[in-house]
């Protein structure tokens, strides 16, 4: 078992910056995929951002390519999602998630767990 816990959402003007962050404890060593989710009201949960275990490689959503950066680190069990430049259309519940596969695009039925979400609400 992996347990996560986002953190670092919350209200911002379009423009601005946001960081969240999702410490995993648990069964940490099987997290070879580390992923940003995101649901906006009446959406489909899609992908936003991945990382590998070792950082190696990481993968965007075209919506947040140039605006969003995915990283990670492996000695606090933490992966973070730096956001700037943030939208209206960026407004959605995030979820963190994690998968024994380091997946490029991956779908929500790859996801091993999840995080319990964090909202952001970019107001125009």
């Amino acid at each position: 078992q992996v347990q996560l816990v986002e953190s670092g959402g919350g209200l911002v003007q379009a423009g601005g910056s946001l960081r969240l962050s999702c410490a995993a404890s648990g069964r940490t060593r099987s997290m070879y995929g580390m992923y940003w989710f995101r649901q906006a009201p009446g959406k489909e949960r899609d992908f936003v951002s991945g990382i590998s275990w070792t950082g190696s490689s990481t993968s965007y959503a075209d919506s947040v390519k140039g605006r969003f950066t995915i990283s990670r680190d492996n000695a606090k069990n933490t992966f973070y999602l730096q956001m700037n430049n943030l939208k209206p259309d960026d407004t959605a519940v995030y979820y963190c998630a994690v998968d024994n596969l380091y997946r490029a695009v991956p779908t929500t039925r790859h996801v091993d767990y999840w995080g319990q979400g964090t909202q952001v609400t970019v107001s125009s």
